[in-house]
């Protein structure tokens, strides 16, 4: 039940951040949906391998290096999911904070930690 809990708060996550933001579009929620299942699926296969091969570059710049990954990772969700896009570098960073603020303020209210 709470996989699927986080599941749901990441989507929300995801459509909340497209509506904030003007470089990332989300065409429905379902494409939300569908968006957090890639972005799980890339943050448990591909994130642990980037953090260990830029370990160096986390050290050096304080742990700052790991918003990059987070937006590369939702840069790989954009590639993947078609009724999702970003506009650039600079909404992937951004919306990659914003998503990962929304998720970890939401899953801290309904206790899926």
């Amino acid at each position: 039940m709470k996989l699927i809990l986080s599941w749901i708060i990441n989507a929300v996550a995801v459509y909340a951040t497209a509506s904030f933001l003007d470089g990332i579009y989300v065409k429905s929620f379902w494409a939300a949906l569908i968006v957090a299942l890639i972005l799980g699926l890339v943050n448990t296969i591909i994130k642990p391998i980037l953090v260990f091969l830029s370990m160096p570059f986390i050290v050096l710049t304080l742990g700052l290096f790991l918003i990059l990954i987070n937006a590369f990772m939702l840069y790989i969700a954009s590639q993947v999911v078609a009724g999702f896009a970003l506009a650039g570098f600079w909404p992937a960073v951004i919306g990659s904070i914003f998503i990962s603020v929304i998720s970890w303020i939401l899953s801290t209210l309904f206790n899926t930690k």
